[in-house]
């Protein structure tokens, strides 16, 4: 750093400039397994999404997708990874960012950027973890999630035990040339977060388009079928069996293994091909 710059950054007055805080928020799915009547029959795949209830103002007793502040010695994405652990005891490796939410009015506390970001937990991560609520949140939840485009809208719909949450949003473009979505009516969510499921239902879909993420559903060995079942959980829509399979042919490779136990004809186990 030369003498010029030196002099420049001790005049230098940061908080003479407006500034916004900066948090994060988490989007984290997985799929849970509704049992069919009938033992030859395979569990149905429901894609779920984790949600607490706040404990404090503003959206008291709300449902909102976890996060909170960044600190000044972290980055955000260390920031999502923190306020997940510390207010729903899960803990995840990889974050995929999904967007910033920047509306002026997001948050009636004051003016407060958002980072969002969306992970998977399997079976297997699951096992090795108690979700619970901590921190600052009230309650934690896992909510079966439905995210239907009925036209004009799109219709958003998170359902566990008793509860139901519901949003209809409309995607638009804005002055940017760039798609996000306009809530129309809110049911129960915090914030924006119903543009942020939002947002996090469509990245999730584009990208099992391309074969990214179904992986992260599942064991590191697999059935087809397997893989199948992400796909039309994540979309909500039958896929055909023959085309569906050789679309996914280029993306895994076949191990020696078959499925033990199943009450019916075993299976070839697949992996991903790295």
């Amino acid at each position: 750093m030369n003498q010029e710059e030196q002099e420049f950054l001790k005049k230098y007055r940061l908080e003479d400039y407006p500034r916004p805080s900066v948090t994060t928020d988490i989007a984290v799915f997985s799929l849970h397994s509704k049992i069919q009547a009938g033992y030859r029959r395979e569990p149905d795949k429901k894609l779920c999404i984790l949600l607490i209830k706040r404990g404090n103002p503003p959206f008291r007793d709300c449902w909102a997708l976890p996060g909170g502040f960044l600190q000044p010695d972290e980055t955000v994405e260390t920031c999502a990874a923190r306020e997940l652990k510390e207010e729903t005891c899960a803990d995840v490796h990889l974050l995929r960012h999904i967007g910033i939410f920047s509306q002026p009015e997001r948050d009636p506390r004051g003016w407060i950027v958002s980072n969002a970001f969306l992970s998977v937990l399997n079976q297997e991560n699951l096992k090795n973890m108690e979700i619970q609520a901590g921190d600052d949140a009230a309650c934690v939840r896992w909510f079966n999630i439905a995210f239907q485009d009925s036209g004009q809208y799109n219709i958003l719909t998170l359902e566990s035990e008793k509860t139901t949450i519901s949003a209809k949003l409309k995607k638009i473009r804005n002055s940017f040339g760039m798609y996000e979505f306009e809530i129309i009516e809110n049911n129960g969510l915090a914030f924006d977060h119903a543009k942020v499921i939002a947002s996090a239902m469509t990245y999730l879909r584009q990208s099992s388009e391309q074969f990214d993420l179904l992986f992260d559903f599942l064991p590191e060995q697999f059935t087809l079928a397997d893989v199948q079942k992400v796909q039309e959980a994540i979309t909500g829509e039958p896929a055909l069996t023959a085309n569906f399979r050789r679309k996914l042919t280029p993306y895994v490779v076949e191990t020696d293994t078959f499925t033990k136990g199943a009450g019916h004809r075993p299976a070839r186990l697949y992996e991903r091909k790295s």
